[in-house]
């Protein structure tokens, strides 16, 4: 939350040291989350959670995800559903007004909300293309998936595609201390420097030297143990474990992801993707039995527009290996199995 928070913010300076202070709109994308402090709650898609605190957040515009499982046409490539989703962002930058526009932000890959939804190819270049155009700033929320979850450094590397901010921190301390940080492009740090000369904002404990040193020592092992490399592996096992396990399944309606950061859509009908009764909260009830079986699970309702939809999401640690990851697939295989029985009976992963 404070990383994007501080995002926003350098976005705003940056156009008020340009002399164009009529920039001050932001752009994101329904079913996302960006934090839930003020601003960054303003901008998230997440329904649910922006609701009791409408009256206090800023004006925002939001335009679709990508979500190829649910909005991308049978007779659409990739390239044509990137292109389409790119259509519809440079259309809200001409409806607002382009001088008004900041900047767009989107996690490259969303997170919970709705389940890690990886874009598909040429989109996030796409979107590239739209802000270069009319010169609006693109900040890439990376706080989820991020320092190595998807098998690379930064989620966008993986496609090629640089932002003008990049936001930080779940796994740059990976859990041992809070700490999250904000990167900046060089013509956003010099146009500062070059301006006003120091950017207006700060918090009591930023740079806190004990969370510091922490993400510090963490980087260092990521880099010693060449656990990117894991990630990659191992989150190609999960992934094709889980395909094994659970295709057959009529409630698993997609298994998507990246990295060791991997998401399953559940429905109740596979064909036509209608989603389960959201009163029933099946989410919460995978939890508990996947709680009772000793795994730990990040289960969401609401992952289709905030209130219809159910999706479990998996991201298991850097260090797991391949035993590790069958286990995880055995143990999500049997909570599904429980919680949504039918006739298909698991796949024997072990010898």
């Amino acid at each position: 939350s404070e990383a994007v928070e501080a995002a926003l913010k350098l976005a705003r300076q940056y156009f008020v040291e340009l002399n164009q202070p009529s920039r001050r709109l932001f752009i994101a994308r329904r079913q996302s989350y960006h934090g839930n402090t003020l601003g960054a709650l303003a901008i998230g898609g997440n329904a649910w959670r922006r609701a009791p605190f409408l009256p206090l957040l800023t004006e925002a515009h939001h335009v679709s995800p990508c979500y190829a499982y649910r909005d991308q046409a049978e007779y659409e490539t990739e390239q044509d559903y990137a292109l389409r989703l790119a259509a519809e962002l440079e259309q809200k930058i001409l409806d607002l007004g382009p001088d008004n526009v900041a900047a767009f932000i989107a996690e490259p890959i969303v997170g919970a909300t709705a389940g890690v939804l990886p874009p598909v190819q040429g989109y996030l270049q796409a979107i590239r293309d739209v802000c270069d155009k009319y010169g609006v700033l693109l900040i890439f929320d990376e706080v989820m998936c991020g320092m190595g979850r998807t098998g690379h450094l930064f989620a966008c590397a993986e496609d090629g595609v640089a932002p003008d901010i990049l936001t930080i921190a779940k796994g740059l301390g990976a859990g041992y201390q809070p700490i999250g940080a904000m990167l900046a492009s060089s013509k956003i740090y010099h146009t500062i420097v070059n301006g006003s000369g120091f950017f207006q904002h700060g918090h009591t404990y930023m740079g806190h030297a004990t969370a510091c040193a922490a993400a510090l020592a963490v980087q260092k092992v990521i880099e010693r143990d060449h656990l990117l490399a894991n990630v990659q592996a191992r989150g190609a096992q999960l992934r094709h474990e889980l395909h094994e396990q659970l295709d057959a399944h009529p409630n698993v309606g997609n298994i998507r992801g990246r990295g060791l950061m991997v998401g399953i859509e559940l429905v109740a009908d596979k064909f036509t993707k209608t989603p389960l009764e959201h009163t029933a909260k099946t989410h919460a009830k995978l939890r508990k039995v996947a709680m009772e079986k000793g795994l730990l699970l990040y289960p969401m309702g609401g992952t289709v527009d905030g209130v219809h939809g159910d999706h479990i999401l998996l991201a298991p640690p850097f260090i797991c290996d391949a035993t590790d990851i069958t286990r995880i697939v055995e143990l999500v295989s049997a909570t599904i199995h429980e919680v949504l029985p039918c006739a298909v009976e698991p796949v024997a992963l072990r010898a």
